[in-house]
């Protein structure tokens, strides 16, 4: 039987650097959500990634909310948020009981269009109203174009929260998704770049960083106050990150770069292989930022024969893992009654099947498929992968 080939696991170090820092945990009997790895794993991914404060939390998806609430996100407040994304970053906005407006994404990048982000807030201001926080995401590890959102977010004075959880290692222009905007958010879950079995972290930007992190430490945990008995004035979350979750955190950092090279190099493979086959486009490369090629996405062609269920249908019946592009929000059910704001007119459905629609996310939706790029695959798995596509074509 062939082996199965996953669209993107967990690659523990070969030097096994992961253990070291568990057994130092164990040794020291500090496995709870307090202890040096934590508080290290927080200081060494600030220094990577040059944020000026780091929160070691559960998830990237606590990261957001926290970063939603640092930013003093509260009932009935607008927040734009990315359309193109999965569910984790749109979710925490309805956790706060505030409103999202989704804004829809470019074809340069496939991330927020900071032309139609200007529509947004242009088309909410004649209302008399702004958001409380933009949260824009580098999709697949795709930079957005993070300096004109930011400078847009700047001139209307409103935060922006960057959902890097898919780009860590990520850069543009030398400097890092995730410090851009006031506040970043990375995560560790299983298929991410690095993983740690779980969890994520929040990066604080802002001139108060160190205060605003310490708001985020004390909201993650209980919000205890540091009183002899149990006191709460407000309400707080059991989101910090564990040590044992952080050693291992701390062990994949040391081989990030080596994760991204060959994510790098799958793509590129990829590529070569398969980008002379008529109808298939890959997701877009800026000459100014440097993607960690989180995953492998193409895009095939309107009117092209293959469709991305044959090729998906295809890979499985090889024993092959890979997936569509996200849905967008705005087609989601569950956000169905917000409103969304695109620069694409008179939209039409493209897709019954699939519920996708003409806007540019909904395009990218209909017609993409994300390859796998699992960083333990070899030329001989990525060769089976390109064999399996071109058989269609």
């Amino acid at each position: 039987m062939k082996e199965h080939i996953f669209l993107a696991s967990p690659h523990m170090s070969e030097e096994g650097y992961e253990l070291s820092y568990i057994k130092e945990a164990f040794d020291t009997n500090w496995i709870a959500p307090l202890g040096k790895n934590v508080t290290e794993f927080e200081k060494e991914m600030a220094a990577k990634l040059g944020a000026k404060a780091a929160v070691a939390l559960s998830a990237g998806t606590a990261a957001i909310h926290m970063a939603l609430k640092a930013v003093g996100v509260g009932q009935g407040d607008l927040v734009f948020c990315q359309d193109l994304t999965f569910s984790a970053t749109a979710n925490p906005i309805l956790y706060e009981k505030a409103v999202p407006v989704f804004i829809d994404s470019d074809r340069k990048t496939w991330n927020m269009d900071p032309g139609t982000l200007r529509l947004a807030f242009e088309k909410y201001e004649a209302l008399g109203k702004r958001p409380k926080a933009v949260l824009a995401v580098h999709l697949y590890g795709l930079c957005a174009q993070i300096e004109e959102i930011a400078g847009i977010c700047r001139s209307y004075q409103v935060p922006l929260i960057e959902d890097a959880a898919e780009s860590l290692g990520t850069t543009c222009k030398g400097r890092y998704t995730g410090t851009f905007g006031e506040y970043g958010i990375i995560s560790f879950n299983g298929n991410k770049i690095i993983t740690s079995s779980g969890g994520g972290m929040l990066l604080a930007n802002t001139p108060d960083a160190k205060e605003k992190a310490a708001k985020v430490l004390y909201w993650s945990t209980q919000a205890r106050e540091p009183a002899r008995w149990y006191q709460h004035t407000e309400i707080g979350y059991n989101y910090r990150m564990s040590n044992i979750v952080a050693g291992i955190g701390r062990g994949q950092l040391k081989v990030l770069d080596r994760r991204i090279e060959k994510k790098r190099y799958i793509f590129s493979y990829y590529q070569e292989r398969l980008g002379h086959l008529e109808g298939i486009g890959f997701m877009p490369m800026r000459e100014e930022a440097r993607s960690n090629c989180w995953l492998t996405a193409i895009q095939l062609a309107e009117g092209c024969p293959v469709k991305p269920l044959d090729l998906m249908l295809a890979l499985e019946r090889d024993d092959v893992e890979s997936r569509p592009i996200w849905k967008p929000m705005h087609l989601q059910p569950v956000f169905a009654g917000y409103d969304f704001v695109s620069s694409e007119k008179g939209l039409r459905i493209v897709d019954p099947d699939m519920g996708a629609d003409s806007s540019v996310g909904g395009q990218l939706f209909a017609r993409g498929v994300c390859l796998p790029s699992d960083t333990k695959m070899s030329d001989t798995d990525l060769d089976r992968v390109c064999k399996v596509v071109q058989s269609l074509w």
